[in-house]
């Protein structure tokens, strides 16, 4: 790291829930998925719940995407097996292009944890200048997703919103100016 403060991107953090939308249970992993991105950085970051409910899920994520031009959405939950887990049918429905090396390498990265990660039908796309990325419901499976791509986050807007300087270089290789 160049030890500069790097652009402060805003975030949005969307639970996917039928049960925690209805107070049956309690939402943990939305304010643990939040304070870990304001603890990298991300600032003001956004959080809701929703049913697993198709129209409800994009409806919100376009309002954070357009409405309010929020850099970075994070939805949990809704991305296994169940019949009612609809979240990457959902975002599939409005992103403008998918981003498949992110949901691969959390689901790879998962999988030395636990086979069940292979499970994951989550996907990462983006919607004009946002990044949208899906990641488990289980705390402990959201945090561990984040934790996978939290390095390569802020390269993946900078790129989308325009900034190409820094693709292919390697991590850590700046730019070397000749005198001349």
């Amino acid at each position: 790291m160049s030890g500069t403060k790097s652009k402060s991107y805003s975030a949005a953090v969307l639970t996917v829930s039928d049960t925690r939308y209805s107070g049956e249970n309690v939402d943990t992993v939305g304010p643990k998925i939040a304070n870990f991105l304001t603890d990298h950085g991300f600032d003001p970051v956004q959080v809701s719940i929703v049913p697993d409910e198709i129209d409800r899920i994009s409806e919100i994520i376009i309002h954070w995407t357009d409405g309010e031009n929020i850099d970075l959405v994070i939805s949990t939950g809704g991305t296994g097996l169940a019949p009612r887990d609809v979240t990457p049918e959902a975002t599939r429905k409005i992103i403008d292009r998918e981003i498949p090396g992110i949901a691969d390498f959390i689901r790879n990265d998962g999988g030395v944890q636990t086979s069940m990660a292979w499970l994951s039908r989550a996907v990462a796309g983006m919607r004009g200048n946002s990044l949208i990325i899906n990641v488990p419901g289980s705390e402990r499976g959201a945090m561990h997703a984040l934790e996978t791509v939290i390095d390569i986050i802020p390269h993946a807007i900078q790129t989308i919103q325009g900034d190409t300087r820094e693709c292919g270089k390697k991590v850590g290789e700046h730019d070397h100016h000749p005198h001349t």
